[in-house]
């Protein structure tokens, strides 16, 4: 694919697997952050205005249907010419899988696995909707052996087409599990989708197929006219109770099958917990063969189940049964005759069931041609197709590029022709892993077969984060080819400087040219640094540290003692600090007074300035207040403190409130202008959140 993100949100990860109609990739939801499975509809199918609208409304349909047996469908949409469906992801394989992997299902795995079919069907059409499409493929299981139906809806979206013929090869994966009535193009009820389930069921006991053929019309005909292959109950591993229910829902007419999928599941937990009993009888709509005896002498007993009457029958009269069997025999066969009329009238045209005996047919050239073209050729002529792929370096993605027989050979119909169909080059678009871990980057190419290579550099990038990758995004290489990932180690270690003898902003000023960070945790006197200058660093100098490191310092208070300096009329923070620098503790009072434009310095002080003192000494200053809440709005919660502080105040509690706006004081308890004691604690009220340290 050459998008790899549909509608912004929907991420291509990984192929899952192709099918006729399209392509299944893993995903992500970026937006849910959750695994998804992504339906890709192939190309030829999107230019179909009448199929992509059955498509939309069927997908839509689908993806109402919440239950534990059927895998959710979350969205369908359309990206360009591409349309899509997103499906939950099942951890599991399909039962196909399982079928081909054990050849056979336990029957007590089978019954299991039959009923949670039958509950996911039984709910779908309970509203409305049929599958017409079950089959092992189409049947995930989870790994706590939960059963899954897949895509509802599709098969429904594809039926019209699929019995026109007007997809050439569409009908090729279902044909083995179409009802009779399904294969004539007759009105589809819930019991076509039970018909359905019972060759699922007989391939999971069996390990193979009822009916097989050399073409899709020669098995479409063997649903129809063919007697049903009923299984051998005396077989180790099937029961008479199950083979009964098989045999019943591959009866050729509807009504002769289950009435409802809840009714199955009822039947196949009676046949579990009663194995020896048939409840049902042989049925003698279309002849039917016997593999092996399948009646006991069984005496019959009523079912547990009372509101579910089930009919049982008992073979313990052989006689009565050969002399049926001879008059059903008779009347078997002309109901194959019959219905072989009505199918080869249905395939092959009206009054034409000569064809069946058609004279050879001419084999076209078809190399060249896309695999749709030639499929459509080769059934308009009567024969069938079968489809290889291999990657070539000269033939264009879906073109033929050979056949077998040759063109102009005279075959039989309803023979098949071998097309090799290129898949394109043989090789593999690269995806984009820049961005992502460099774990997560290898993973993905790995998983996409090739081989990655970690090239480090310092970067201001995140740590272990890939920079770049070469080759570049998007361009097909062979599998097994080296892609070179540029991970980031993050900014290079600087050395620690040497901080000793330095005034704090000049060490300041450095560190941040270095991104490094200073924290001064202690002043303590001196009598050989001056004061305000850097005493002791606790990272040694020359010493390689990552960007963001924080150095603690201590800084001189100067000798033990020192002259008091002055700080009459200076602000009360300027005060505050000269004190403090020169290593002695302010002690604030208050004086209330009128003279508005002494208010906010200090007036007096004691001792007098040049007083030597020992350092940490208290030094008292008077400051000139008005005695009044001062007016804050507007300001930030930082200056409104000072402010306050300026003020004989202190700043009391922060309350947040989404009134005005950038993190500004909105008011102040109590409100400016109120009189208060000085040294009272205001109440600041802050614009939205706590303003970031």
């Amino acid at each position: 694919m050459i998008e790899q993100m549909f509608n912004n949100r929907y991420r291509l990860d990984a192929k899952l697997g192709e099918g006729g109609m399209a392509t299944v990739y893993c995903g992500t939801d970026t937006l849910l952050r959750r695994r998804v499975a992504i339906k890709v509809l192939r190309s030829q199918y999107a230019g179909d205005h009448e199929f992509v609208r059955r498509f939309y409304q069927e997908a839509e349909s689908a993806a109402r249907l919440q239950h534990p047996n059927i895998v959710n469908t979350f969205d369908v949409g359309r990206e360009g010419d591409t349309y899509y469906i997103v499906m939950e992801l099942v951890d599991g394989p399909s039962l196909a899988d399982l079928i081909a992997s054990d050849g056979k299902i336990p029957e007590p795995v089978a019954i299991d696995y039959a009923t949670q079919i039958c509950n996911g069907l039984a709910y779908a059409h309970r509203q409305g909707l049929l599958h017409r499409d079950i089959k092992p493929a189409n049947i995930l299981v989870t790994q706590d052996d939960v059963v899954k139906l897949s895509d509802f809806g599709i098969a429904r979206a594809v039926s019209q087409q699929t019995m026109a013929m007007t997809r050439p090869g569409m009908v090729m994966g279902s044909v083995y599990y179409l009802s009779p009535e399904q294969a004539q193009g007759h009105e589809l009820h819930e019991t076509s989708d039970l018909y359905s389930l019972g060759i699922v069921l007989y391939q999971m006991l069996t390990g193979k197929l009822p009916y097989s053929g050399e073409s899709p019309v020669t098995v479409a005909l063997k649903h129809i006219s063919d007697p049903i292959p009923t299984l051998n109950a005396d077989a180790p591993g099937i029961s008479p109770a199950l083979a009964a229910i098989v045999n019943k829902l591959l009866q050729k007419r509807p009504e002769n099958r289950f009435s409802s999928a809840s009714d199955v599941a009822t039947a196949l937990r009676e046949a579990r917990e009663r194995p020896a009993f048939a409840a049902y009888p042989m049925l003698d709509d279309a002849p039917t063969i016997m593999h092996g005896a399948f009646g006991r002498d069984l005496p019959s007993r009523p079912s547990r189940f009372p509101d579910r009457p089930l009919p049982y029958t008992s073979f313990s009269d052989a006689e009565a049964r050969s002399d049926r069997s001879r008059a059903t025999g008779l009347l078997a066969l002309v109901v194959v005759l019959a219905l072989a009329t009505v199918a080869g009238y249905f395939f092959f045209g009206r009054g034409e069931i000569a064809k069946i005996i058609a004279p050879p047919v001419h084999v076209a050239n078809y190399v060249g041609l896309s695999d749709a073209q030639a499929q459509q050729r080769i059934v308009n002529a009567g024969l069938a197709a079968h489809i290889t792929l291999q990657p070539s370096e000269t033939v264009p993605p879906s073109r033929v590029i050979s056949q077998r027989p040759n063109p102009g050979s005279s075959i039989a119909k309803d023979s098949t022709i071998e097309l090799l169909v290129s898949s394109g080059l043989p090789s593999v678009g690269l995806r984009d892993a820049r961005g992502l871990t460099a774990t997560d980057a290898t993973r993905i190419l790995e998983e996409d077969k090739f081989k990655a290579v970690q090239r480090l550099v310092f970067d201001s990038a995140p740590k272990e984060s890939v920079i770049s990758q070469d080759p570049l995004p998007g361009k097909n290489i062979r599998e097994g080819s080296t892609v070179t990932l540029t991970v980031s180690q993050g900014p290079p270690a600087v050395a620690m400087p040497n901080l000793v003898l330095q005034d704090v902003t000049t060490a300041s000023k450095l560190l941040e040219r270095l991104k490094l960070k200073i924290k001064i945790m202690e002043r303590m006197p001196s009598d050989t640094i001056p004061a305000g200058k850097i005493t002791q660093q606790d990272i040694a100098p020359q010493t390689r540290v990552d960007p963001g490191t924080v150095v603690n310092v201590a800084v001189s208070l100067g000798p033990a003692s020192a002259n008091v300096p002055s700080v009459s009329t200076l602000s009360y923070k300027d005060a505050v600090s000269d004190l403090q620098t020169a290593g002695f503790k302010p002690v604030v009072q208050y004086s209330v007074g009128t003279d508005t434009s002494v208010n906010g310095t200090i007036i007096q002080q004691s001792p007098d300035p040049g007083t030597p003192l020992p350092h940490g000494s208290a030094v008292t200053i008077l400051l000139s207040i008005s005695g009044e809440v001062p007016d804050t709005d507007g300001m930030s919660p930082a200056d409104a403190k000072d402010t306050l502080e300026a003020a004989g105040y202190r700043a009391g509690n922060t309350i947040f409130v989404p009134d005005g706006a950038d993190g500004r004081v909105v008011r102040t308890d109590p409100v400016a202008g109120t009189k208060r004691s000085p040294g009272s604690a205001i109440t600041l009220f802050v614009n939205n959140a706590p303003p970031k340290l």
